[in-house]
């Protein structure tokens, strides 16, 4: 009987999306923020994107060809962590960081835990945490029109140093300072809305995440309560919609189970929250993201759905 069937270990469902596939959507769904962050920053943007991603690439190779590995650079996972890293930097960056932010990723927390599939946290965030720690002033220095200044959410911050005002208008099309990527909600949502109707991603993270920051926030930001235009501020300021949309829903490092989701998504939220209202600096999605991913495993055991058929404890014990 052993040699008329084989059967695998589960899943046994089967779909015709590949890595390769899913990395090429999250690409497309990109470039819209990608070609505005061009257009708004300049060619310096241009040029820290295609060093982005060359690096990665090129990093994920070399490691995989001198550790006697199988190159699967034709996955383009290292191509999206290479664009993701490029979008979260300030177009001023020192290239020489940008390259040890990749290196760090694809090398560090990517490649030396196992690969696609195998990292605890999500690459291109902890690159760009792991820059903010060791290159604090240049990945804080940001400048739009040529002019150096603060950037809405350091203005938003309750308690603050920087002073202005905020255009919720000039923030949602993305007329602001900031990071190459994350300045335009617009562009980021019309990548968003490509990669829910391919069904790349789910709806359960992003929108359990935006909801409970924005209750939080509505409800509890300091000297702000109940403030429509300042929820919707916070919400369009910094990297929310970004980490939300094309990171949050990183597939090896958010929960799988559909309870689990939804439980994830909170938990950022939460962070989120704090993180920008009571933290040093004035942004925590970030942060909020890579120290979630730690919690998967965690919520992924207690929401895991309940096998069908399985007796509870007390009717096996009867």
């Amino acid at each position: 009987m052993s040699d008329l069937f084989n059967v695998s270990t589960n899943p046994h469902v089967r779909s015709k999306d590949t890595t390769q596939t899913i990395m090429r959507d999250v690409l497309i769904a990109l470039t819209p923020a990608s070609i505005f962050g061009i257009y708004n920053f300049g060619l310096g943007a241009l040029l820290r994107i295609v060093i982005g991603i060359a690096v990665c690439v090129a990093a994920e190779g070399a490691y995989q060809y001198f550790m006697h590995k199988k190159v699967t650079i034709s996955d383009l996972s290292a191509a999206v962590t290479g664009l993701l890293i490029a979008l979260n930097v300030p177009p001023t960056l020192n290239i020489g960081y940008e390259i040890v932010g990749c290196l760090f990723a694809i090398i560090i927390v990517k490649q030396l835990f196992g690969g696609l599939g195998q990292n605890f946290m999500n690459p291109a965030l902890a690159a760009r945490c792991f820059l903010l720690i060791a290159y604090t002033g240049p990945m804080t220095k940001f400048v739009y029109d040529g002019v150096a200044g603060a950037t809405p959410l350091a203005v938003l911050k309750p308690g603050g140093e920087a002073e202005g005002a905020v255009k919720l208008l000039d923030m949602f099309i993305g007329r602001t300072g900031g990071v190459i990527g994350e300045t335009s909600v617009l562009f980021l949502l019309i990548g968003a809305v490509y990669l829910l109707v391919r069904k790349v991603i789910s709806i359960r993270i992003p929108a359990a995440y935006i909801l409970t920051f924005a209750v939080l926030i509505f409800l509890f930001a300091p000297g702000h309560q109940f403030d429509v235009l300042y929820t919707a501020e916070q919400i369009c300021g910094g990297g929310l919609i970004l980490g939300a949309f094309f990171m949050a829903t990183d597939y090896v490092t958010s929960p799988i189970t559909p309870n689990g989701k939804l439980v994830f998504g909170v938990i950022l939220g939460l962070l989120t929250f704090i993180f920008r209202m009571f933290g040093g600096s004035a942004e925590g999605v970030s942060y909020a993201i890579i120290f979630s991913n730690l919690l998967v495993p965690l919520i992924e055991k207690v929401t895991v759905p309940k096998s069908f058929g399985k007796k509870k404890p007390e009717k096996e014990a009867a």
